[in-house]
């Protein structure tokens, strides 16, 4: 479980984006979306200590604040939207880089077993020998995770990972995150866009307000819904549902184009 209290932070003199931010992840995969400049990137980067935010975070407990560095990386991993920088490697040694805290001189069965698992999971097993900088985009994004796995920590933080993902990756990455949370108790915190991915494979979603601050949490099927998408996505839409259950959104038009012009004037906002 991560708690956080009062998380206070801005950029220089500007408002800040968060004033006294508390909430709780108890879920195993949850993820947090909302629209641009809401904060959500902002808010990964506090969490794991890269800004100076104020107040508390509690990971199981125990304040992060006081954590050495050593434990800290050893429990909690935190993959940025940048790729990673692996030119001159082949993507098995891109990958075993991730292990590098617990590397010896000479890299043993352990290490290679748990690089050819993770590259297996993401269906890079082909690719283990290739030059990293051969791959495209999408490929390098699937590696960079790839090397966030193979740490095998407790909490992975991560920052719109589908990013240059083609639809069939990201599902694949939905899918894996999903079942590596449920089968190994690994907690995921995952900045997306997509609301379709968020809907079918959170537990819970956590929605970030225009401006920054919490909106709303829960379940998929109780924060997706028309009034959200109006309130915090200016946007208005239908939700539907498919054959489990799990919300589809099928947006009409951005209600700040034209003032809404082509909709009922029940739903205009001027």
């Amino acid at each position: 479980m991560i708690q956080v209290e009062n998380m206070t932070f801005g950029y220089g003199k500007e408002r800040p984006i968060f004033s006294r931010l508390s909430l709780t992840f108890r879920e195993k995969f949850n993820v947090i979306i909302g629209p641009n400049a809401s904060g959500k990137s902002t808010f990964l980067k506090c969490l794991f200590g890269l800004l100076p935010a104020a107040g508390k975070i509690f990971y199981d407990g125990q304040d992060v604040k006081t954590m050495s560095h050593e434990e800290k990386m050893a429990r909690i991993a935190y993959l940025p939207q940048e790729e990673t920088k692996a030119a001159g490697f082949t993507v098995f040694e891109a990958v075993l880089l991730g292990r590098l805290p617990r590397l010896r001189w000479k890299v043993n069965d352990e290490d290679t077993a748990a690089v050819m698992r993770v590259l297996s999971l993401l269906h890079l097993e082909a690719l283990a020998f290739v030059p990293f900088a051969r791959l495209s985009g999408g490929q390098q994004k699937l590696v960079s995770i790839a090397q966030t796995l193979v740490r095998e920590p407790h909490l992975v933080l991560m920052d719109e990972p589908t990013n240059s993902l083609d639809l069939q990756k990201q599902f694949e990455l939905c899918e894996t995150v999903r079942t590596i949370s449920q089968a190994h108790g690994i907690t995921f915190i995952m900045v997306l866009h997509d609301l379709g991915l968020a809907a079918r494979f959170a537990d819970e979603i956590f929605i970030f307000a225009p401006g920054g601050g919490l909106y709303a949490h829960g379940k998929p099927t109780a924060v997706i819904h028309p009034a959200m998408l109006r309130e915090v996505y200016g946007v208005d839409a239908e939700v539907l549902r498919d054959e489990s259950g799990i919300p589809i959104v099928a947006a009409r038009a951005s209600l700040r184009s034209h003032c809404g012009e082509n909709l009922p004037s029940e739903r205009k906002m001027c």
